[in-house]
């Protein structure tokens, strides 16, 4: 399984401090020309070729008093393609990447060998600010993704990004870093789980762990057996290959440090729903639910390539969930890593199950903090739809952190409570905790306070679903 993870990081970046003059433009197939709203004759005066764009882009706004975009192209040799878009340096990062993203789909679709990009009428740190949502989109639009058609498409031809108009030079390195661990996400999200199988993944992660001089360990089924993670191995018992596991990375600086961060993702490669088989319309799309393991994963690549200070350790619970003669089954009783006796309830509920014990091995190497990414209820999306993601934490004081990380990144999270008397619903006559309610109320904060179980007290924890 080839990944082209590192794509993006082939196509140069080069800044110029200068604005763009005719020469340029006319020697370019796609110019992208960035101004802000009610652009004044100043910001006209930075562009060239403006005797030609400002009398169309006034036309546009005739017809349209909100127009914010122009697609023209120039009268030159080239037939230049100029794309003028008017940002408002105010809004959203959300926003930003949101009117970026239709800009770069509209550059993909003409696939210029080259993209000159100039922002006219902006100070540094606004104009920053506008380039790294740009920048992402443009190369998160290029990045190829998995496609098994006949006729299969070619890549995209764009090697070469020329910025114009900044005052000084944009820090892109951030941009890149995280363009790479999304690309690598988005690919593993994407991918059928016949191809997707846990013992696949394992093997590409070892060789992505050689590629980029991460330590690796793999806990296999009976390497877990030995640890009494009988949460985990409940879940994949019924697995026709003994290929589920728990892979754990590590990335470390070269240089002494007392802070480590460690990461933990759900990597179910297929949902059946086990017992409590579910519906064909909610299985479709299963093999995604392995998306927590990959943002896991492309995040640890992206802090790698930032050469972050800190040590990092990446947990995958890699597994499937089957039906079958040996799977496990409502009102089964397991017993956790951390000796916690768990009641199953239902066997679609399978995520907290593996995260329990991935999460209580993660604990027993005391991080300063711990993020858990997964997919893992309908609840949260009943509560945020697909626009947010739920934030869960076993800190109050960090919520305001996470919400301005997730203003400032454009990927926004809301945080929910963790009071301990959602335990009432958790409680069960013969086990130390049920593993969810058949209700359904608050599944995504009876999840959560289930999970924190698995925590301890002095580590940071933060559960993002």
């Amino acid at each position: 399984m080839q990944i082209p993870y590192d794509f993006s990081e082939k196509i140069k970046l080069n800044q110029h401090k200068a604005a763009a003059g005719t020469r340029q433009l006319d020697a370019c197939r796609v110019a992208l020309l960035i101004v802000p709203q009610q652009p004044d004759k100043a910001v006209w005066e930075q562009i060239a070729h403006a005797a030609v764009l400002k009398p169309r882009y006034q036309r546009a706004l005739r017809k349209d008093k909100d127009a914010t975009h122009l697609s023209t192209d120039l009268p030159n040799d080239n037939g230049t393609r100029v794309i003028l878009q008017a940002v408002d340096s105010g809004s959203s990062t959300f926003e930003l990447l949101t009117q970026a993203r239709k800009l770069a789909a509209e550059v993909n679709n003409i696939d210029p060998p080259s993209l000159l990009v100039q922002l006219a009428g902006f100070e540094q740190a606004a104009g920053s600010r506008i380039l790294e949502a740009v920048t992402a989109a443009v190369l998160a639009a290029a990045c190829p993704m998995p496609s098994y058609k006949s006729d299969k498409d070619r890549p995209t031809a764009l090697k070469r990004i020329d910025v114009y108009g900044l005052p000084g030079r944009a820090n892109l390195a951030q941009v890149r870093a995280e363009n790479t661990g999304n690309h690598l996400a988005r690919w593993l999200s994407a991918l059928p789980s016949n191809e997707l199988t846990p013992g696949n993944y394992r093997k590409f992660v070892s060789r992505l762990a050689t590629a980029e001089g991460w330590k690796m360990e793999f806990l296999d089924t009976q390497a877990l057996a030995r640890k009494k993670a009988g949460a985990f191995l409940a879940v994949c018992q019924a697995s026709p290959k003994h290929d589920a596991g728990i892979v754990r990375l590590r990335y470390t600086t070269g240089r002494r440090t007392t802070k480590k961060l460690a990461l933990v993702g759900k990597g179910i490669c297929f949902d059946t729903g086990g017992v409590n088989v579910k519906p064909a319309k909610y299985m479709n799309g299963m093999h995604e639910d392995m998306q927590g393991s990959a943002v896991a994963l492309g995040t640890l690549l992206a802090l790698s390539r930032l050469k972050v200070n800190y040590a990092v350790d990446c947990w995958l619970a890699l597994a499937e969930n089957h039906i079958g003669s040996k799977a496990y089954k409502p009102n089964d009783v397991v017993i956790a890593s951390n000796g916690t006796s768990i009641e199953v309830k239902h066997t679609d509920a399978e995520g907290r199950m593996v995260l329990a014990d991935t999460l209580a091995l993660a604990s027993k190497t005391k991080p300063n903090m711990m993020i858990d990414f997964a997919t893992l209820t309908g609840a949260c999306i009943y509560s945020l739809s697909s626009r947010y993601s739920g934030a869960f934490s076993n800190r109050d004081a960090l919520h305001n952190t996470l919400t301005t990380a997730g203003r400032d990144s454009g990927e926004r999270v809301w945080p929910f409570p963790l009071d301990k008397d959602f335990d009432e619903s958790l409680k069960s006559p013969i086990a130390d905790t049920l593993q969810c309610t058949l209700e359904g109320d608050a599944d995504h904060i009876l999840a959560a306070r289930f999970l924190k179980r698995f925590v301890s007290d002095s580590i940071d924890w933060v559960h993002i679903d």
